[in-house]
């Protein structure tokens, strides 16, 4: 039976948190580094024993690899995943998707003609919080949606600032000044994974930015891009309704920068700060969900560290999250035992999932139609926060040919293959 050889894309902060668990993978052969700088090349390839190093994507893709893995800068993404897909390669991206409505609509064009998987590497699916509510939402306890109310509060202050400086060198302040709505798929996808609906209109506002550092400014960054944060308003395809906050300047120091609460017509999500809770039509009875959700132990691996600096505390538990109660540790590979993983757990699923979908040529959960429904919402909501908040129609990309059976990457473990 095929195993596979994995390209990543980029030795960046995020790139390294995954290397590992693509060498360990039981359907993995091989795994190679990409990367544009040299001494970066060097170090990673050292650090993670890769045998195999390219200096450039266009070189990679002459190679051998089935699939590449994309961890490079967010507005890369859609053109890199369109070069990849053309050059026959299976694609796993870290999100966003694309930047524009062409690029998802050519990404689509290029898995239909193709046949190949294309995975949207979207940490909030497997959120201890969303899997909780999408098991709640099967078993009918929350009843009918009626609103979503999703978060990502990240201030720039929290890591951003050398996250950026890192991937983006000498003009790092033209690609940190991103639309928040260009960045929605952590707060859409919260809500959407866990109903399986559509957002149909959205309206939004945006905060003009005031900082000092002038990063949010027209001129200043490669949208002309003045908000630092945004919220939008969705209506949602089943007649529920969501509010989605992206927020890059804001006072927050929770436990967790993305977080949700959901309501239904029979029960309801709650969370906040340092907890979340269960609450149904019973009058009085809320259930504390805190110990069952919550991925306590952070830990740090030597190679996980950016050029041997320490990395912001907020990035530390975004990178290096172990899993929560609520987690189904029995559908991953036993190799996964000991090794990375991140944001609340979902690491080590995400890359399972991608694996076992090339190994059964299955759909992953997060394929390229969800991942339009992920994305779209929020870049037509930044064209509504530039219009006051019109409200405007969310443009739908569709759903995978009928014949192109969706993986259940819980049915199964992965185990070794000679």
């Amino acid at each position: 039976m095929k195993k596979f050889k994995i390209a990543v894309v980029g030795a960046g902060q995020f790139s390294q948190c995954f290397i590992p668990l693509f060498k360990s993978h039981p359907y993995v052969e091989e795994v190679v580094l990409a990367e544009v700088k040299k001494e970066r090349r060097d170090k990673f390839a050292k650090a993670f024993s890769i045998k195999r190093t390219f200096s450039s994507l266009e070189e990679v893709l002459k190679s051998d690899v089935d699939a590449v893995a994309l961890f490079t800068q967010r507005h890369l993404h859609g053109p890199q995943t369109i070069q990849a897909l053309q050059a026959g390669k299976h694609v796993y991206s870290a999100v966003p998707t694309a930047q524009s409505l062409e690029e998802i609509r050519e990404i689509i064009e290029e898995v239909e003609r193709t046949g190949l998987i294309y995975m949207t590497g979207e940490t909030s699916y497997y959120y201890p919080c969303t899997v909780y509510c999408r098991d709640q939402f099967k078993t009918g306890e929350f009843g009918d949606f009626v609103h979503g109310d999703a978060q990502y509060l990240h201030d720039m202050s929290h890591g951003f600032y050398e996250a950026y400086q890192y991937s983006g060198g000498s003009d790092w302040k033209k690609v940190a000044g991103i639309p928040p709505m260009y960045y929605p798929t952590h707060t859409v996808s919260m809500i959407l994974s866990v109903t399986g609906a559509k957002a149909t209109k959205v309206s939004c506002l945006g905060y003009v930015d005031k900082h000092e550092d002038g990063i949010f400014r027209e001129g200043a960054n490669l949208w002309n891009n003045r908000f630092s944060n945004e919220t939008a308003m969705i209506r949602t395809s089943d007649g529920g309704m969501a509010r989605l906050n992206e927020f890059r300047r804001v006072g927050w120091g929770g436990q967790n920068s993305v977080y949700m609460s959901m309501f239904g017509t029979k029960g309801s999500y709650e969370e906040h700060a340092n907890g979340s809770s269960w609450s149904s039509l019973k009058w009085g009875e809320v259930i504390d969900l805190t110990d069952q959700l919550s991925c306590q132990d952070a830990y740090i691996h030597l190679e996980n560290k950016s050029d041997g600096q320490q990395l912001h505390q907020v990035l530390q538990n975004d990178f290096k999250t172990s899993l929560a109660k609520i987690h189904n540790e029995d559908r991953l590979p036993l190799s996964y035992t000991g090794k990375p993983n991140g944001h609340l757990g979902s690491h080590q699923f995400l890359i399972d999932d991608f694996m076992k979908s090339l190994h059964t040529g299955d759909l992953p959960p997060n394929h390229v139609w969800r991942a339009a429904d992920y994305l779209v919402p929020g870049l037509i909501a930044h064209d509504s926060a530039l219009r006051d908040g019109e409200m405007m129609d969310v443009p739908d990309f569709g759903s995978p040919p009928a014949n192109w059976k969706v993986l259940d990457p819980e049915l199964f473990r992965a185990d070794p293959v000679n």
